[in-house]
Parts: structure tokens; sequence; C-alpha cells
């Protein structure tokens, strides 16, 4: 091992103990932000001094440079202690590695804030027309986790490319200026506070502007980290890596909570004492704890790939850009799996709102309907390109 992967390890490894500290904390909070939808300012703040927002920014901007093993660690805590705070944690380190796609006189402006917090999305909800330095956007974009609390987020608009043509450009707006919608009204990860936010006319310069079309080539814009190993892979296998954490985590508090629950809890209308002496209770968590070990597996090999080709700076082929896209839908419908075999053997008991296994099994339903997560579609793209047929989506 380089003594600069060791580094990069060891930074890792201090941000999760780190987070490990704080898991208290944010379990504690979990109730709270479900009825408030969105992030309590004390979870936000004890991220922040933990390091998490720092972990996909460059060093030269103070940041840790992290491996795609480092965020799998230190989401699937996150997610263990609330699902929400893993999940907003996951996205904001996608928007946060995206910024340094773009140039170097951007990333200056981003990063000179203090643990940065980016969101964003991949959905071209908006439209640009351009201007003399830039582009003026307008339109909404929804779903954008983690909207209340970022200082900037990477917007999808589409613009004129000559011809009667449009292509999908992305761009680096300030909060500030954009407006916010309190839509976010849904029955899981209701703590990320993913609700929509509206441009009208806002201005952004040429220098925050990326064409889409370049970044899915890694043709990036940045001079200063264009060798850094984090930029070494393809922005959909970036994203696809840097969202598995999560529901790795919520999975390992589903199982938590139906041991610590279970040698205490009697079966109604049987003579069972105790859940921990029933056959059928045997045969359900072995179920689900090897449909759980499956979802850890697909995660690992797939954050794996991502650092080990780094490493080496190899290439990514069609087919294993395909497959990170089969491994993440695996995590999400694995984990949602096994949480929901659990759930159905909780008792009457677990559906009251104190009991944490009923808002896991809703965080991870919400979390298996992000399009780039549903296994449905990764499955169906993953097997396409395994029968020779070309891939039927650019965010591979």
């Amino acid at each position: 091992m380089s003594t600069a992967t060791t580094s990069v390890s060891r930074t890792g490894e201090t941000v999760l103990d780190r987070v490990m500290a704080i898991s208290e904390v944010l379990r504690g909070h979990a109730r709270w932000q479900e009825e408030n939808r969105r992030l309590h300012p004390d979870s936000v703040d004890a991220l922040a001094d933990a390091g998490v927002f720092r972990l996909r920014v460059p060093k030269h901007h103070g940041g840790y440079e992290a491996t795609t093993r480092t965020l799998l660690d230190v989401a699937a805590e996150l997610g263990r202690a609330d699902g929400s705070v893993g999940w907003t944690a996951s996205v904001y380190w996608i928007p946060t590695w995206m910024v340094g796609l773009f140039p170097d006189e951007a990333q200056e402006e981003v990063f000179d804030t203090p643990d940065v917090r980016v969101c964003g999305t991949l959905s071209p909800s908006a439209t640009a027309r351009p201007e003399p330095g830039g582009a003026v956007v307008n339109g909404r974009w929804s779903f954008i986790s983690g909207a209340w609390h970022s200082h900037w987020q990477v917007v999808l608009v589409m613009a004129p490319a000559g011809g009667g043509e449009s292509q999908p450009i992305m761009g680096l707006v300030p909060m500030d200026e954009l407006s916010a919608v309190d839509d976010w009204h849904t029955s899981g990860l209701r703590g990320s506070g993913s609700i929509t936010t509206v441009a009208d006319e806002v201005f952004i310069p040429s220098h925050r502007i990326v064409a889409v079309a370049d970044v899915l080539r890694q043709r990036y814009s940045s001079d200063r980290n264009r060798d850094l190993l984090m930029f070494r892979a393809p922005m959909p296998a970036v994203a696809n890596a840097s969202s598995v954490g999560a529901p790795v985590g919520l999975a390992r508090a589903a199982m938590e909570n139906f041991r610590e629950r279970m040698p205490n809890r009697a079966i109604t209308y049987t003579d069972y004492t105790s859940q921990s002496e029933a056959p059928a209770i045997h045969h359900r968590i072995a179920e689900s704890m090897s449909k759980m070990d499956q979802a850890e597996f697909h995660a690992k090999r797939l954050v794996d790939s991502l650092d080990q080709k780094a490493a080496v700076n190899e290439s990514w082929s069609v087919e294993e850009r395909a497959r990170a896209r089969m491994d993440v839908g695996a995590v999400g419908a694995l984990a949602a799996e096994g949480t929901s075999i659990l759930n159905g053997v909780s008792g009457g008991s677990s559906i009251y709102l104190d009991v944490p296994i009923q808002r896991t099994a809703r965080d991870l339903h919400a979390l298996n309907q992000h399009p780039l997560i549903n296994a449905v579609m990764g499955n169906e793209l993953y097997g396409r390109v395994l029968c020779g047929l070309e891939p039927n989506t650019s965010y591979i």
C-alpha cells in the first residue's frame, strides 16, 4: 500500500471513529427529523465537526479525498443511526465530488466555505438561454435532498446546442439565488428534506458551467484535479458507489433492533414466551441475515472496484459500468427485503412510531424508488449489456 493510500485510509478511519462517537446524537434526533422533514441543526453541526462533509473535497481545498470504501463505512454507520442522515450525507458527497469536475475558478468559489454542503440532481428539469458571459436558467428540480442546509446546488438544465438541438449542461448555483418549495411530505426518508428548488432568471457565469456530455466521457474541466485518484472513474459509477452505505446501515439497524427486542417478546396466541425460541423465527432471521449479507457483498464489490481501478488508472468497460448499476440496485433491494422479513414478524407493537424498525422499512422503500438505485431497471440494463445489446441510457 502506498503512502498516499495509507494516509487516505487513516483519514477515513478517523472520520469513521468520529461518526461512531456521534451516533447516539444522530439517533436521538431521528424522531424530530422525521416530524420536521429535515435534519436537526445539531445533527448537521455534528456531521460537520466529524469531517463528514469534507470526505469528497480535494486536499488542496482542505478536504480528505477519501476512498469510496470510506464512504461505504461512514454512510453505513450514519444510516445505522438514522436513515435520513445516512442518505443525506451520501447525496451531499455526489455533487461535492462533481464540483471537482468544474474549472478550478469555480471550485475556489465553492470550497471557500468550510464544510461546504452541495446538493444536486442528475435530472435536467430546467432550461437555459445563452447570455454574454454565461447563461440564464429557469425551472425547478425536485427531490433535492439536504437542500435546507446546503450552500450550493449542482443544477442540470437543457441548453441550446445549435441546429435546433439542445443538450444538458451542469451548473453551480448558490442556494440564496434559488427559492425553496416545502413539498417533502412523504412516507420515507422524511428527515432528508428532499424538497423542490426553483430558479427564476438565475444567471450562471460560464466558468460555473460544464457540458454533461463531457462529464459522461470523463473529459473533466479541472487542471488541479486531473491526476487525483478519486476522479479516475465515470460519474455514474461514482454516484452508484456513493449511495450504497445508507441501505447497508439501515439493514444493520433493522437486525439490531429486532434482535434487541426478540428475547423479551412473546408470540401472541402461542405457547412461546420468547420469539428466540420459535423455529419460525429462526428461519426468518436466518433468511433476513442472508439477504443483508448479500447486500453487503454487492456494496463492497462496487466500492472496491472503484478504488482498485483508480489506483492503477484502469478504464471502465461498458459491462463494468452496467454492473455498477446492477450492484447498487442489488444493495437497495436486498437490504429492503431483509428488513421486510424482520418487520413482518416484529408483532403489532412494531407499528408504533417509537419502534425504529417501522421507520427503517419505510426509509428503505423510499430509497429504492430512486431511479439510479431501482433494481428492476438496473437489472434490465445489465442484462442488455450481457446479451450484447447497447445500453439504453447515457447514465452508465
